[in-house]
């Protein structure tokens, strides 16, 4: 069996200790090429880590296990790892899939080697979802900053206390730079819709999966009402950056990237719509990044890990939360926005076709971006009648993710992936 000794800890020890980290929302929304951010981004990154420390060994053997393996393809995993070791003598394999071996389902080794075979370095990583990586046996690389406080509960009760909103209890804890950063994000979200907006043709992987966004958005119902009208633009939004996403694109997670498509597409609408300014969209970026904080700290967002509610429902939360700061409402209405989207997409398992970020992950972006928009509505007239807390929905998403039979944690051999016939 793999150790799970990880920088010297166990995690799993930590997590039940409650002795949790909260990082920079720079880990939340990171900046890469699609289309998978733990079976893409995630490798990418540990391989340009792993050949800057061995830059000059006569060959490099990485081996692909659990989730990685068995929808590596799919996910062109093993393209961006020889990509990124460009020139050199590098092999990829597809080892064993079985996750009940391994600490992490998405696991992988890196080994160098000597002109006579011996090694020179072995490395046992972790791509723990969002595009971070962990590196066994490695001190974490030091973020930027760290929250002190890890539960919704928590910080409420101190934004309350100090009668501030969550945005600014962001720039509190990470200064005035982050809201630099997530201009540039922000950008980023921008460029990623409007080039999926203008973009036709069929994706790679092939399921020949023709690009709809263009024709979503531009394709007006023969009777549209404004309703009709809110649901199609909306929904092109998140198909363009998601077929961007899966077309290998530049693109941001939030909080991964195969479920990038959903926070883009509420602000973007909703800023053509009511004419928000990119203030007012940066700090819609910091709430919904601390809500999807909360829940990679507490839960998890990854689809190997708790299935597709991991990042779909985690989107989805950080869409409504968005939402509700730019309506400027209050911490209780944004609370109960963030917990209904994630409650309704509790036990929603990760099966795509193929392996591909494509069928059904596409049209889910779409339909968590309408169901942000509701989860919205609803705040606005039924948050007194609230039950369920925040934190409480997020403890339950990670106890249900991992009572989700393996087949449904993104390994493609159940669901969808398993019935689909070309």
């Amino acid at each position: 069996m793999f150790g799970i000794i990880l920088n010297s800890v166990n995690l799993k020890e930590i997590f039940k200790s409650g002795d949790k980290i909260m990082e920079s929302l720079k880990e939340i929304y990171r900046i890469g090429k699609g289309p998978s951010s733990s079976h893409t981004m995630g490798p990418e990154h540990a391989s340009k880590l792993f050949l800057e420390k061995n830059p000059k060994a006569a060959k490099y053997l990485v081996t692909l296990y659990g989730s990685l393996s068995k929808t590596g393809k799919g996910h062109m995993t093993d393209k961006i790892i020889i990509d990124t070791f460009k020139n050199k003598n590098i092999e990829v394999i597809f080892g064993d899939g079985d996750e009940s071996k391994l600490y992490h389902p998405n696991t992988m080794t890196l080994e160098a080697f000597d002109e006579n075979g011996d090694s020179l370095d072995f490395w046992r990583v972790y791509s723990v979802g969002g595009g971070k990586i962990e590196i066994e046996g490695q001190p974490s690389v030091a973020v930027q900053d760290v929250y002190p406080l890890n539960t919704f509960s928590e910080i409420k009760e101190y934004c309350d206390k100090k009668n501030m909103r969550l945005s600014e209890y962001v720039r509190e804890v990470e200064g005035d730079e982050i809201f630099l950063y997530l201009s540039v994000v922000w950008e980023t979200m921008k460029q990623a819709i409007e080039r999926g907006l203008s973009t036709e043709g069929v994706l790679p992987g092939g399921l020949d999966v023709q690009r709809k966004a263009k024709i979503l958005y531009n394709q007006r119902h023969i009777d549209e009402s404004p309703e009709t009208r809110e649901s199609r633009l909306v929904c092109s939004c998140a198909f363009a950056v998601s077929e961007e996403n899966a077309g290998g694109g530049t693109i941001v997670t939030a909080p991964t990237c195969g479920a990038s498509g959903v926070l883009p597409a509420v602000l973007y609408y909703m800023q053509k719509k009511r004419g928000f300014s990119d203030l007012a969209i940066c700090n819609a970026l910091a709430t919904a990044g601390l809500i999807g904080n909360i829940i990679k700290t507490n839960a998890s967002i990854s689809g190997a890990e708790c299935g597709c509610q991991a990042e779909i429902g985690s989107a989805c939360s950080m869409a409504s939360a968005a939402l509700a700061e730019m309506f400027y409402m209050n911490l209780d209405q944004i609370e109960y926005a963030a917990e209904v989207a994630m409650e309704h997409h509790l036990g929603l398992t990760c099966d795509p076709i193929c392996g591909l970020v494509q069928i059904p992950c596409i049209e889910r972006n779409a339909v968590a971006a309408m169901r942000a928009i509701n989860a919205l509505n609803l705040a606005n007239f039924l948050t007194h009648t609230r039950k369920i807390s925040f934190d409480v929905v997020v403890k339950t998403m990670y106890e249900t993710g991992r009572d989700l039979f393996s087949k449904y944690r993104e390994t493609s051999e159940g669901g969808l992936a398993k019935n689909y016939h070309d």
